[in-house]
């Protein structure tokens, strides 16, 4: 297997797909601490940062099939929240940075974009009217 060198003289092995992904997320996270680490005045967010990874599958069973596969490699419970339009989602927290693992069901994600499409059909009018008020017009 041959290595690439990247821009910081690090060398990483080149991998197929996914694991090439998997890599390349580890080693900038990695990084990203060492960083910090290292500049103690560079800001951070007091409350920490969630890592999102959306599930991307062939169907909805399959997708929830590898949440929960993931809630249990996390030692959690799956938080099931489609019945109100939510998401299926596995979350663990590590200080205060949380890793979460969600899907959104194939209905949901066909009811948001239904919604949406309705966006640039709506134009506010945005002119100085002396209130606070929401006033627009459909196009």
């Amino acid at each position: 297997m041959s290595n690439h060198t990247d821009p910081t003289g690090r060398t990483s092995p080149i991998v197929p797909g996914d694991l090439f992904a998997r890599h390349q997320t580890i080693t900038g996270l990695r990084a990203l601490a060492d960083f910090l680490e290292a500049n103690p005045g560079v800001p951070v967010n007091t409350y920490g940062e969630t890592f999102h990874v959306p599930i991307r599958a062939a169907d909805d069973a399959s997708a929830v099939a590898l949440v929960d596969q993931t809630a249990a490699l996390l030692g959690v419970n799956a938080q099931h929240d489609t019945r109100r339009g939510g998401h299926y989602l596995a979350t663990r927290t590590f200080g205060r940075i949380a890793y979460t693992v969600f899907h959104i069901p194939e209905q949901q994600w066909a009811a948001s974009l239904a919604r949406d499409s309705y966006r640039d059909n709506i134009r506010l009018d945005h002119h100085d009217q002396g209130d606070d008020s929401d006033t627009g017009r459909v196009a």
